[in-house]
């Protein structure tokens, strides 16, 4: 039996209608109203956020925030606890370097990118059902779907997704000047993996 099944069932049994009326108003923008009218019990909630890619094992964030904007922070400290099982020490310094790399990676990549932005995210693999998902989840904000789709990428590549990537990607797609840019702030050489 998979532990986090286990744990949404868990989760599901210590919620009240009140929490689930309550999750399921954050979540308007996210399930369409038809939808909506369907989900009567938390599970059927938690299987409908991970039919639209927001909750999945390796993704328990937006349930986390659903849990604290509903008043749940014991359940929300619960998920997080869930989603935390290394302690910070077993956490390897290359790990946590290569973290702090894509991550200023990825703020270089909105900062600089413009309305291209679509083609890079195709290139890094990423299907054009998930960036609708996501510019619907952000209408009017560019710089968030961008993010919002490289944290999709990495969910997906997971070790494989590396600012080398990036720069390749970025290059493929003709944009040289933010490869460079991201290769200089970050004191790469384009050949480096």
């Amino acid at each position: 039996m998979d532990n986090f099944n286990i744990l949404l069932l868990r989760i599901s049994g210590k919620l009240s209608e009140t929490d689930l009326s309550n999750m399921k108003f954050l979540c308007q923008d996210k399930i369409p109203r038809k939808k909506m009218e369907t989900i009567m019990i938390p599970t059927d909630l938690f299987t409908k956020l991970m039919e639209l890619t927001e909750l999945s094992k390796d993704n328990l964030d937006f349930l986390i925030q659903l849990l604290q904007h509903a008043h749940r922070h014991d359940l929300a400290e619960e998920v997080k606890g869930f989603q935390m099982p290394l302690s910070r020490e077993e956490v390897s310094v290359d790990e946590e370097s290569d973290e702090d790399q894509l991550g200023q990676a990825f703020d270089i990549i909105c900062e600089n990118v413009g309305k291209d932005w679509k083609m890079l995210i195709r290139t890094l693999g990423i299907t054009d059902s998930t960036i609708e998902q996501v510019a619907y989840a952000n209408p009017y904000n560019m710089k968030e779907q961008i993010r919002q789709c490289l944290r999709e990428w990495k969910k997906k590549k997971r070790e494989n997704a590396n600012v080398s990537v990036l720069i390749k990607a970025l290059e493929n797609c003709r944009m040289k000047l933010v490869a460079d840019k991201l290769s200089d702030k970050l004191n790469l050489s384009h050949g480096e993996s």
